[in-house]
């Protein structure tokens, strides 16, 4: 019977999260849970592709473990809460447990089979009958359902995208089971920009959602630099876009340094925004990413309500380089292919192994590495540099024109551009707050990202 503690919405969140657990492991999100006198007795989830079975679905999954908890095949009394309406064979599972009562949330127009195909639990000669309800959750349940199927067609379409002679593309087993790093990405290649190369990026959470983080990763980083803030961002029900910008992460590579340049990388982010029709954005960045970042609002200033700067800056080529960033710029001139993974340990002792692997997972040789060689370079460093033109208008933008809010997080720990080098900008935000000042973070501020993304959910609500 229905807890008198619980309701069914309740009881079907739980389903979602196993859902959720099931588009991690990569099957199709459909979670189940099985409830007796109002307490949740088994769990299950889709495992038909993990387990090689395929009568392996969430419901199948649940019925087998309330089963073993209760000693008895035969389930009386129990009601049965799954996010995707069932199938006959689960439909036929429900029926011969003696299931009292089916939930489901998403119809399944193709395959249901209490509703929406055809209704087996209405067979009047059954000796069995189930109840069902269907519509709980509805729209999550969807929503999740969606997100998994619109990432399949984007990964096939993809993978079929052809590999331009002049760039390299990292194997996907490079990036099996990544640390922190559960979400399936999407693939883009017909910006016209990108004449054919194959951008990655992440896009995650409701289209429709309150506000999107836009979190824009520097050299040699990428969108694996931000796993610890998008669960907090996603948890709040917003948004995220976390591209990899060519030549990092899961995107093509060209070969040849001098294909990078400032304004051929900013213009494939604007097209990007522009693409997605992003609105409401808070512009999340450091390093590089504030670098092109800090320029792109000026574009469009109605799509951006946020600012979240961390240890970066705006090259205008008027004024000179900090000491520490041409130290950085002389150290990958004499020793250009660099142990990535050990850059990163020595600079967070927090991170492990496994972490400082993951940076260093596009990068399988020097062939993927023109990115991080010419990227140093490419800063904008004389008032003629490509990009200091660009720059001196976004800084006079953020100075006079901007209208969104704005918060600040320093690593103090960092040596190319830490707390001197961010205070200087802080003077051309306008209404920038005094800054979250992160003792213990250096350089990659965003390995201490949780709880700065907990303050900037609170701060742009």
């Amino acid at each position: 019977m229905t807890s008198s503690t619980m309701s069914d919405d309740e009881f079907m969140a739980l389903a979602l999260a196993q859902a959720e657990m099931a588009l991690v492991d990569g099957e199709v999100p459909v979670g189940a849970v099985v409830v007796k006198n109002g307490q949740v007795i088994a769990v299950g989830r889709n495992s038909p592709i993990g387990g090689c079975d395929p009568s392996a679905h969430a419901e199948i999954n649940a019925l087998r473990a309330a089963a073993l908890a209760l000693g008895n095949y035969r389930l009386d009394g129990c009601e049965l809460f799954v996010t995707l309406e069932p199938c006959a064979m689960c439909a036929g599972a429900l029926l011969h447990a003696r299931i009292g009562r089916v939930v489901y949330g998403a119809s399944d127009p193709k395959a249901g089979a209490l509703e929406s195909v055809l209704n087996l639990l209405a067979v009047a000669p059954l000796n069995h009958q189930t109840r069902a309800l269907g519509g709980v959750l509805a729209q999550p349940c969807s929503s999740l359902l969606q997100r998994f199927f619109a990432s399949k067609r984007e990964s096939a379409r993809s993978n079929a995208t052809p590999l331009r002679e002049d760039a390299v593309r990292t194997p996907s087993a490079r990036f099996d089971n990544l640390p922190g790093y559960p979400w399936q990405g999407q693939y883009i290649d017909d910006l016209s920009s990108l004449q054919g190369l194959r951008l990655h990026f992440l896009d995650l959470g409701p289209k429709a959602a309150p506000l999107t983080y836009l979190c824009l990763h520097g050299n040699p980083a990428w969108s694996f630099l931000y796993r610890k803030m998008i669960p907090v961002f996603l948890a709040a029900g917003h948004r995220v876009v976390a591209p990899d910008l060519i030549g990092f992460g899961k995107s093509d590579k060209p070969k040849k340094e001098a294909f990078h340049t400032f304004s051929w990388h900013r213009q494939v982010l604007l097209e990007l925004v522009e693409h997605l029709n992003l609105e409401r954005v808070v512009l999340v960045v450091q390093d590089w990413g504030g670098l092109l970042g800090l320029t792109l609002p000026m574009a469009a200033p109605t799509r951006y309500r946020g600012l979240l700067v961390m240890n970066t800056t705006l090259a205008t080529g008027d004024q000179p380089l900090t000491p520490g960033f041409l130290a950085w710029r002389e150290m990958c001139a004499k020793n250009p292919d660099y142990d990535l993974a050990r850059l990163m340990a020595r600079g967070n002792s927090a991170l492990s192994p496994e972490e400082c692997a993951a940076y260093a997972a596009p990068f399988p040789d020097r062939g993927h590495r023109a990115a991080t060689r010419a990227f140093p370079a490419l800063v904008p460093d004389r008032p003629q540099a490509d990009g200091a033109a660009l720059s001196r208008l976004a800084r006079e933008f953020w100075q006079t024109q901007w209208t969104g809010q704005s918060l600040m997080a320093i690593g103090a720990q960092d040596p190319v551009l830490g707390l001197t080098t961010m205070m200087d900008l802080r003077q051309f935000i306008r209404g920038c707050p005094p800054p979250l000042l992160i003792e213990q973070a250096g350089h990659f501020v965003q390995e201490h990202g949780g709880s700065i993304a907990q303050s900037a959910v609170a701060h742009f609500s």
